[in-house]
């Protein structure tokens, strides 16, 4: 109707994610609080304005997990910008309808703590479990909509995992 949003006028939401890998070359997944559906995700989010992706990048990481800047090695940076659309179903939804989808700037970083650095519960709490899997299985534990991203983020970083 007249008061549909058209879609392609919708900007993509600037954001940052993370892989992080431990020293058994795993990466970190959680499970959001707020999921309809059993889905894991590495942690990402928006980029502030005036903020770097970097910058945004470790500031997520320790809102998400709590891991703190100095437990972590940044090992490469994807060259590219990615990109994903909602489901139509979604736009609206989410991001209080502002955006279409997402171009994110990944960067990949080891962990150099103990699992005992790592603690969800934080201020704004976004995940409610947390687990380490291999890398090649993270399309298959990844929300649907963005399983294309997930291979496109671990083709990037091919060079670097084992």
């Amino acid at each position: 109707g007249p008061f549909m949003t058209d879609i392609a006028t919708l900007p993509y939401r600037p954001c940052a994610g993370l892989m992080i890998l431990n020293a058994d070359g795993k990466v970190f997944v959680g499970q959001r609080i707020d999921a309809e559906v059993e889905a894991w995700q590495m942690p990402q989010g928006g980029i502030d304005d005036g903020e770097d992706a970097q910058t945004a990048a470790i500031r997520e990481l320790g809102e998400e997990t709590g891991i703190a800047p100095d437990k972590v090695e940044l090992i490469a940076i994807a060259p590219d910008e990615l990109f994903y659309d909602l489901p139509e179903e979604l736009v609206g939804k989410v991001w209080k309808g502002k955006w279409r989808g997402q171009r994110q700037r990944w960067f990949l970083y080891r962990f150099l703590g103990s699992d005992a650095d790592i603690d969800i519960a934080t201020a704004h709490q976004e995940f409610k479990d947390w687990t380490w899997v291999e890398p090649h299985t993270l399309p298959e534990v990844i929300v649907a909509f963005k399983k294309p991203l997930y291979e496109q983020v671990l083709a990037a970083f091919a060079p670097h995992l084992r």
